[in-house]
């Protein structure tokens, strides 16, 4: 008889994640995120993480699935896992994250609080002109382990993601793969963020590598140094390190924020 799948939901800073302890083929895992992350049919979303252990003691494999089935980078989710490892002991307090983007040293600074480093930022773009309907925005880009357009707008709360999220998301600029989208208020302290993610084709409470890339734009512009705090969609704030002089891109960047386990069942077979 076989037995039910042990999962584990968890949120970093509102950005929310399915957790199973096993490895799958890209299509089986696929599949299940699509099934899992719906939020009205199953137990709900943004993506799912599958995590396994290695030869190396603190080192451990770690994948991330969006909630629409594509294979992804996900800071959050990174800081989740290494959440969920120390709890269940399966680490100490420093381990690496073996991930798509390489290896992610992560470390449990407190109680539900992990820092992780962030795989190298790259290829900076700034002030790309978008023109939308009605609007006419600079955009500026980085990829922070995925790739994110930087729109800065003056009043967040009462800008609509549901209409200006998509058209920057699939912009002829990022194409084909398209961008994650994070309008950011600079006027404010610390730093808010609004995120469109790519893969959930939605806004989510919370983006750790969305942050991470609002923090940068902010240094690159001159606008910011390190640490950077920013407000997130839940009200959580995210903190962004790094050493390197004004406008200049660094090379090793650190997220620290807010991870916590919510509820634990199991998938019947």
């Amino acid at each position: 008889m076989k037995k039910n799948t042990a999962f584990t939901k968890l949120s970093g800073a509102g950005n929310d994640f399915i957790l199973i302890a096993k490895t799958l083929s890209s299509q089986q895992a696929s599949s299940l995120a699509i099934q899992l992350c719906d939020r009205r049919r199953a137990i709900g979303a943004d993506g799912i993480l599958l995590v396994s252990r290695t030869p190396q003691k603190s080192n451990f494999r770690m994948q991330y699935y969006n909630s629409d089935g594509s294979r992804a980078f996900c800071g959050n989710g990174s800081r989740c896992a290494a959440w969920w490892l120390y709890q269940k002991g399966w680490a100490g307090k420093n381990m690496v994250l073996l991930s798509d983007q390489g290896p992610i040293p992560a470390t449990i600074l407190g109680p539900q609080l992990v820092r992780i480093r962030m795989p190298a930022p790259k290829d900076p773009r700034l002030g790309i002109p978008l023109h939308l309907p009605g609007k006419l925005w600079k955009a500026h880009f980085i990829h922070t382990g995925v790739p994110h357009a930087v729109v800065l707008v003056k009043n967040l709360q009462t800008l609509s993601l549901e209409n200006y999220g998509p058209p920057v998301r699939y912009h002829r600029a990022w194409k084909p793969s398209g961008a994650n989208v994070d309008f950011v208020e600079l006027n404010s302290s610390p730093l808010r963020v609004r995120t469109y993610e790519r893969g959930v084709e939605a806004e989510t409470l919370a983006c750790g590598t969305g942050v991470t890339a609002a923090a940068l734009v902010a240094h690159l512009l001159g606008m910011r140094s390190s640490p950077v705090a920013v407000r997130t969609q839940s009200g959580d704030t995210l903190r962004v390190r790094f050493h390197a002089p004004t406008k200049t891109l660094p090379r090793e960047v650190f997220l620290e924020g807010p991870a916590k386990i919510t509820f634990e069942g199991e998938l019947p077979q």
